[in-house]
């Protein structure tokens, strides 16, 4: 029986899933953490070392972990983002990697809804006051602790119109916000009277909100900076639960501290977990999220039931959901 390795399955899977249809395929060892660093990776090495095939989440295979592991046939991501892996390295040793595509649209555009309300109306702050009993002691009959934001008739931008900027889009239209987003290629069809795709400067300067959903890549490493904040409205939020590299997090501490973002509501960081030096934390008008859009059950089952699909294909030699070009790979030649 071919042998699989899970280097970490926990937040995945912390108790709630069931493993079984991935063990009646392989013969896998599951393991909750694994070493995160790119630089030191004897442990996915020392893991790995017997398995035909690797599943991660999070933890890096680079090219020196991939290079000392002659038996390993193929890689599944447990997650959208295939970031973590070089795929070139994979490519060049026929290896092919596959991820999943679409298993958390509704759990990430919700999410990125909730920020926003979140911004708007500091729900769980007010609830922290009234449970310390600043109403019950309070002259008036309410109180707000910050500026409360009706959003019907703003613009909120979208960068990254895919799935999950299309469905985070649909929501918001349903609360009354128009849409401009820009994507690297603009679907027309998708265009009506309160959706357009525009250029980037205009989407900075005519957006009250922005909504990041596009996948990191080199070009957009930072793209949130200094300069690219001059150009948005004053008092924009900035909303993202896609990457935290997109974002240069000191330029934007910067900006919220001075006014000249209005908020930002983040569920990613540029490092995982956030470091205690990250000048986001003490920001002005900033929530943070530990990474959670993701992570509903229902989600979480589709992620785990899609990458025993993306197994199951390469073993019946038909692959899908390759994002590193190996697609002409068979159950003879592959294993």
């Amino acid at each position: 029986m071919l042998k699989a390795v899970v280097l970490d399955g926990y937040t995945l899977n912390p108790g709630d899933l069931d493993w079984s249809p991935l063990e009646s395929l392989v013969d896998v060892t599951i393991y909750d953490r694994t070493t995160y660093s790119r630089d030191e990776v004897a442990l996915v090495i020392e893991r790995a070392k017997d398995a035909d095939i690797i599943l991660t989440n999070k933890t890096p295979i680079p090219k020196k972990a991939i290079e000392s592991l002659p038996k390993l046939k193929y890689i599944g991501m447990l997650s959208t983002g295939f970031d973590a892996v070089d795929i070139k390295a994979a490519k060049e040793r026929n290896i092919p990697v596959a991820n999943i595509p679409s298993y958390g649209t509704d759990a990430v555009s919700q999410f990125a809804i909730g920020l926003l309300l979140e911004l708007c109306h500091h729900i769980g702050s007010h609830n922290d006051s009234v449970k310390r009993g600043e109403w019950t002691n309070n002259a008036d009959w309410c109180f707000w602790n910050y500026p409360l934001i009706e959003l019907s008739g703003k613009t909120m931008g979208i960068i990254g119109y895919g799935r999950i900027g299309q469905a985070t889009g649909r929501i918001a239209q349903a609360l009354g916000l128009k849409i401009l987003a820009y994507n690297r290629t603009a679907n027309k069809d998708l265009e009506g009277e309160k959706m357009k795709f525009v250029e980037l400067n205009e989407l900075y300067e005519k957006s009250d909100v922005i909504a990041l959903h596009c996948p990191l890549t080199e070009d957009n490493k930072g793209f949130i900076n200094k300069e690219s904040i001059s150009k948005m409205k004053d008092g924009v939020i900035i909303i993202n639960n896609s990457r935290g590299p997109l974002i240069n997090e000191q330029d934007l501490a910067d900006a919220l501290n001075n006014n000249k973002v209005g908020g930002a509501a983040l569920d990613v960081v540029t490092t995982e977990p956030i470091r205690e030096d990250n000048p986001l934390l003490t920001a002005k008008n900033c929530i943070i999220t530990p990474h959670i859009s993701w992570a509903t059950k229902e989600a979480r089952q589709r992620l785990f039931n899609t990458s025993v699909e993306n197994l199951e294909s390469i073993l019946n030699g038909t692959p899908i959901n390759i994002v590193n070009g190996v697609t002409r790979v068979s159950i003879e030649n592959v294993f």
